[in-house]
């Protein structure tokens, strides 16, 4: 007989004290902790077609140079940039308030620079040139590249200096000017 069936019928079970006060709190812990592991799965990049446009500018991205960019939100849709500096302000700006869950960007050591077509890296594991003498979409541009080497090849070529994402701050990213110099975006 198991000790459950020789409790009589409408008796309370008492556990000992510490039983009784640890046991909740364990349970507890064992549900949020289960609650941490769930996370939003991350996105793949999506393709650039003849009718992506920019979310900033409504620039069509097919129709300009330079490396391109996509942040994948948590809920609504991806938001496209027809350059890499238009990202780097979005995603520095401390109004920033959608839950970001992938960044990414162009390999440009693997895809043509008057014509980016796919070749996306995880934007924040790339390896960036700011200051070259290459234009994007709107002017000067900041080069992305998923190995550092490449990156390094490009800034003999092109000048400018080799910096990872957490290292590229909102100064170097300025959007006043537009493509002309002339006015703000």
């Amino acid at each position: 007989m198991s000790a459950i069936a020789s409790i009589p019928a409408g008796e309370r079970v008492r556990l000992p004290f510490r039983v009784g006060r640890v046991l909740p709190a364990v349970v507890a812990s064992v549900l949020l902790l289960a609650a941490c592991g769930q996370s939003t799965p991350v996105p793949k990049p999506l393709e650039i077609t003849k009718d992506t446009a920019c979310s900033l500018d409504g620039m069509v991205l097919m129709d300009f140079p330079g490396p391109k960019a996509q942040i994948q939100h948590e809920q609504g849709a991806a938001d496209f940039f027809c350059d890499t500096k238009e990202m780097f302000s979005t995603v520095l700006r401390p109004e920033q308030k959608k839950r970001i869950v992938a960044i990414y960007t162009q390999d440009m050591a693997k895809t043509d620079w008057a014509h980016p077509q796919g070749y996306w890296i995880d934007a924040k594991t790339a390896f960036y040139v700011v200051g070259s003498r290459r234009e994007g979409s709107m002017g000067p541009t900041i080069g992305s590249f998923a190995s550092e080497a490449d990156a390094q090849t490009f800034s003999k070529t092109y000048g400018g200096k080799v910096l990872r994402f957490e290292q590229v701050t909102l100064d170097m990213v300025d959007l006043s000017g537009g493509v002309m110099h002339d006015r703000h975006m």
